[in-house]
């Protein structure tokens, strides 16, 4: 697994795996975590799981994909993102970038999908989530069960 969906900690402004935290989840908007570099071994790969991600969430709106963990993009990687990109275009999905290091977005800001993505691509996740639903990213576990 290249990838696992995360949700926000209740009370916090932090995001972990689904799988293994109690986590506020909104099926409009749902937050991915990619836990290593986008390169030509795994890339495809990305695309699939997002993919199935897609298929299984019809009620999905936006799409952020949390790339903290990410060190590097080679040209593969990037082809990958601009087929996610188009694909969730297609789909009537936005696409969200957050936490990018800052060498990452260095060589982004030098392709065509930056220009595409710059005003979608945020701090962090929780400013990604606010910038969607300010409502939702402010609300508790508890809030959510009313």
């Amino acid at each position: 697994m290249v990838a696992e969906v995360i949700g926000q900690v209740p009370g916090s402004q932090y995001f972990k795996n689904v799988d293994r935290n109690e986590v506020i989840v909104n099926p409009k908007i749902i937050s991915m975590r990619i836990d290593e570099s986008i390169y030509f071994p795994n890339a495809r790969l990305l695309e699939t799981q997002i993919n199935e991600l897609v298929a299984s969430h019809p009620e999905m709106q936006h799409f952020i994909l949390n790339c903290s963990a990410v060190n590097s993009i080679d040209a593969s990687g990037l082809e990958s993102l601009k087929s996610i990109n188009q694909r969730l275009k297609d789909t009537g999905i936005s696409f969200h970038l957050c936490e990018v290091k800052g060498p990452i977005m260095d060589g982004l800001k030098k392709t065509q999908f930056y220009q595409d993505m710059k005003v979608q691509i945020h701090f962090t996740n929780y400013d990604a989530v606010y910038s969607i639903d300010p409502e939702l990213a402010k609300r508790t576990l508890d809030d959510t069960r009313k």
